[in-house]
């Protein structure tokens, strides 16, 4: 039997309600895993780091600007996936989703407050005390639950190259990453240029 009052005074009442929300599909039975929540406590731990370093000020990584094309293109998707998922009430992968944009953010020296802030207000529903203590340490007076909700821009999530799988006598040879726009026969080029297709191709054309 666990005791939640007890996970609460040890963990927090965010990582109790994350760990909670992310187990599974809330429908479906759940066995409990201390360790789980503090997998969870490690993800909000990162999260923090976003924002305040060590001794606890804002962390100089924070800058102004545009994130980069990557990582902007990864917030829209965030967006767009804890949006629909929050109304489908799929919150587990929510967030998962939540936890590849984190990760994705903190390896970077220098950190957009375009790319930090929407991440605050989309993660609040499931963490609103870490949130509501991030929002005011990054400037702002109110609180986050007046904000409006982050949008997604549906030209912005769409990735600017795809996987093309080639395949050889109905055998998966290679695959290879090119311009989502490309044109047939540019694809068909960029195959025969790879040294793993033209492997097969010459040892076809040999055999005849």
């Amino acid at each position: 039997m666990v005791n939640p009052d007890e996970m609460i005074d040890h963990f927090g009442a965010d990582a109790v309600r994350l760990y909670e929300m992310f187990m599974g599909p809330l429908e479906a039975m759940k066995p409990w895993n201390t360790r789980g929540v503090e997998g969870i406590t490690r993800f909000l731990d990162r999260v923090w780091r976003l924002v305040v370093d060590d001794e606890g000020r804002l962390t100089g990584s924070l800058t102004g600007g545009a994130p980069s094309p990557e990582i902007d293109r990864l917030l829209h998707q965030t967006i767009r996936k804890v949006t629909e998922d929050i109304e489908a009430l799929h919150f587990n992968t929510a967030i998962a989703q939540l936890m590849v944009y984190v990760n994705a953010l903190t390896p970077l020296e220098r950190r957009p407050r375009a790319a930090i802030e929407p991440l605050v207000l989309v993660l609040s529903p499931f963490a609103p005390h870490l949130c509501e203590e991030l929002w005011q340490r990054l400037g702002h007076a109110k609180t986050l639950a007046y904000e409006t909700w982050p949008k997604w821009d549906p030209a912005r999530v769409i990735e600017e190259s795809v996987t093309f799988a080639v395949q050889i006598n109905g055998k998966l040879r290679a695959t290879l990453e090119l311009p989502r726009d490309i044109a047939q026969a540019e694809a068909q080029q960029a195959a025969l240029g790879d040294e793993r297709v033209r492997r097969y191709v010459d040892g076809e054309r040999s055999a005849r």
